[in-house]
């Protein structure tokens, strides 16, 4: 039975959201969030722009930043985004346990953003989108039972 998740507020699943409270560090940096993250490199290029996000108050606001096209995108941003998303989201299940547990905890269970205004990182409202967060969610636990191997078998 598949997993669905959107909101960082849902008790069972609410961590599988970009939005929820758990920052990352990344090259020496902290974000708030896995959002803050994903959208402030958007910007890479751009010092001003990247703090300005990062610094957000909020995840959504973030991401208001994030999608603001007065602020120059970098040009490669579509043939990075996934990657950037992968590393957000493989930091944010390393650093912290408790939800790490969780991811784990789903077995081998389908795991949807269901996200009704999202085809790309979602479902969609109709169901058939891409559900891009979702598919790098089972590989960042695929990744992260293999990194438990290799670690049990170090010891």
């Amino acid at each position: 039975m598949a997993i669905y998740f959107y909101s960082a507020l849902e008790p069972s699943y609410g961590c599988f959201s970009n939005f929820s409270p758990h920052g990352i560090e990344m090259e020496g940096v902290y974000y708030k969030t896995s959002e803050h993250y994903f959208q402030a490199m958007k910007f890479v290029g751009s010092a001003s722009d990247m703090e300005a996000v990062r610094r957000a108050a909020t995840p959504k606001h973030a991401a208001e930043l994030g999608r603001d096209r007065q602020r120059p995108l970098r040009p490669d941003w579509e043939a990075v985004k996934d990657n950037v998303m992968r590393g957000a989201v493989l930091q944010k299940f390393r650093t912290h346990p408790e939800i790490r547990d969780i991811l784990m905890g789903t077995d081998d269970e389908e795991i949807v953003e269901n996200a009704p205004g999202d085809r790309y990182w979602g479902i969609g409202a109709d169901g058939t989108g891409k559900n891009m967060l979702g598919i790098i969610l089972m590989e960042t636990r695929t990744r992260l039972r293999l990194e438990a191997k290799e670690t049990d078998a170090q010891t």
